[in-house]
């Protein structure tokens, strides 16, 4: 069986920056992905410094191949199960093992139940303003609230033009000061229920209403629920948490050290496994980090066994 010092689970912008710090540092490593990239829907990576624009499968190509410049292996596949001493067997059935494991697998999006909403996401159906907002700037953009969290959104959107709509949807009702925010910068709100939207030449145009009435938009924004995708770390015991905005809650993610580091030895994360908020950028900082932190735990483990090595040679020799 192939035994490498860390698998990387997920060749994301976080596990390729991991996996490279490790690689450059005479690491053996294998990068395993499934194939399914969270971003894979959108036209172009922003706010990636040097890589703004560029399609988000290209910018991962263009890190394979530094990768594997440095003598990392790239495999596709999904891990099936992850035993303890870090036995890894994919679905396939081929295992590999491991001395430590950077799980890089993400996030996925829980969008609302909304006809015709998911097929778009990613395209002018949006979450993150900063990813994405500028592309629809000055467009009439409108906003579907499923809670409280969508007035902070609205704001947001507003700065990129100046026709908003906030949809109600199955949002709480705002407070009285929430309505006075709305009304000072100009933004429009609708009651009652969205039903589905209104497409023409594969773009939308509009949002129906539950009463059937259509308000005309081009873009529209959501609030995803973010769930971690960590379902083989559970096998090893580490359960993702809730996290909360007031008693919204936003998603689950994994706990783990600003390194990285997981409460179960030798397991680190990296990315939007860990982090909701992450974008491409900081997913690729927060995967360095964690490969230098790898790096430096196996430094020790190496110099310790040597020591222990040493000390017995030493032992021997001096009892001759």
């Amino acid at each position: 069986m192939d035994k490498y010092d860390v698998v990387v689970i997920g060749g994301g912008a976080a596990g390729l920056a991991g996996a490279q710090a490790l690689a450059r540092f005479r690491r053996r490593v294998l990068v395993i992905d499934a194939g399914n990239p969270r971003n894979a829907p959108a036209d172009g990576v922003h706010n990636y410094l040097g890589h703004d624009g560029r399609p988000p499968r290209e910018l991962l190509a263009i890190g394979r191949e530094e990768l594997e410049r440095y003598g990392a292996e790239v495999r596709q596949g999904e891990v099936q199960s992850i035993e303890p001493g870090f036995r890894v067997t994919l679905a396939d059935g081929t295992a590999v093992e491991a001395r430590r494991l950077l799980v890089t697998t993400g996030l996925q999006d829980e969008l609302p139940d909304i006809p015709g909403l998911a097929e778009r996401f990613g395209r002018d159906v949006l979450h993150c303003p900063y990813c994405h907002g500028w592309e629809v700037r000055d467009q009439a953009i409108g906003v579907i609230a499923t809670s409280a969290m969508a007035l902070h959104q609205v704001e947001m959107f507003r700065q990129l033009s100046d026709d908003v709509t906030l949809f109600l949807h199955t949002a709480p009702e705002p407070s009285e000061e929430d309505w006075e925010r709305l009304a000072a910068r100009g933004i429009s709100v609708v009651t009652g229920k969205v039903e589905g939207l209104e497409i023409t030449e594969d773009r939308i145009s509009g949002v129906r209403l539950s009463t059937g009435q259509v308000i005309p938009r081009q873009a529209l924004a959501i609030a995803p629920r973010f769930t971690a995708r960590a379902d083989v770390l559970k096998q090893l015991g580490l359960e993702p948490v809730q996290m909360l905005a007031g008693d919204y809650v936003i998603g689950s993610y994994i706990p783990a050290e600003p390194d990285g580091r997981t409460s179960v030895p030798g397991i680190w994360v990296a990315g939007n496994v860990s982090d909701l908020r992450a974008q491409v950028i900081s997913s690729a900082a927060a995967g360095l980090g964690a490969g230098a932190s790898i790096n430096m735990d196996l430094i020790a483990e190496d110099t310790n066994e040597a020591l222990a090595a040493y000390r017995t040679r030493y032992q021997q020799e001096a009892s001759r």
